[in-house]
């Protein structure tokens, strides 16, 4: 769930070129958010109401997900929430570039569209680029989530937990595929890498 990412990495001696790679993250992030402007869910799926934003803030693991340019390459990707007082959700989102061998991070800001009680929101990690981002399915004791962009390309299954137990894992893969997500694309992330933040 990356959008334009930041490397994080101490040596000064690579300050440019860091600054460099994430111009050029941050320009490839702007291309997909304008891509996807759109901020309704796909047809045919209802966001989960209730929600409840004070039991879903917090740490969430990326279990799976559908391929996208700007979380290529990407494990161990992590999503944190924030509700702020103005109404907005902090969206902290990290991963390791196993290319560069780096932890990357992006931060982002989301807004309910409608009423705060409905799991449909816009995202931006861009100005004024906003996209859809929607819970579809989630768990009774809010220990996993099914999340759809604005179409049936966007699909992330998130979980408090690094694993999920198979038995969850088929039941959640089976609800995506029957909303209409081609679920013999998801990539399984791995989740094996201590993230050194806190």
């Amino acid at each position: 769930m990356l959008g334009n990412t930041a490397p994080q990495g101490p040596a000064r001696s690579r300050g440019r070129a860091l600054r460099s790679g994430a111009l050029a993250l941050a320009l490839a992030g702007m291309g997909v958010l304008a891509g996807c402007m759109s901020t309704s869910p796909p047809p045919g799926v209802t966001a989960v109401q209730p929600f409840d934003l004070a039991r879903y803030q917090g740490r969430w693991f990326e279990v799976a997900r559908l391929d996208h340019r700007f979380e290529r390459g990407m494990t161990d990707v992590s999503a944190t929430y924030s509700a702020q007082t103005d109404g907005s959700v902090r969206v902290l989102n990290r991963g390791f570039d196993v290319a560069t061998g780096q932890w990357r991070e992006a931060v982002g800001r989301a807004l309910f569209i409608g009423e705060p009680t409905t799991g449909s929101l816009k995202v931006s990690f861009f100005g004024p680029f906003y996209g859809g981002y929607h819970v579809a399915a989630l768990d009774p004791d809010y220990r996993w989530a099914l999340v759809l962009g604005p179409d049936f390309s966007y699909c992330w299954i998130l979980s408090r937990d690094k694993v999920l137990d198979p038995a969850q894992r088929e039941a959640i893969t089976a609800r995506a595929k029957a909303l209409g997500v081609e679920t013999s694309d998801l990539i399984w992330v791995s989740q094996t890498r201590q993230d050194p933040a806190p």
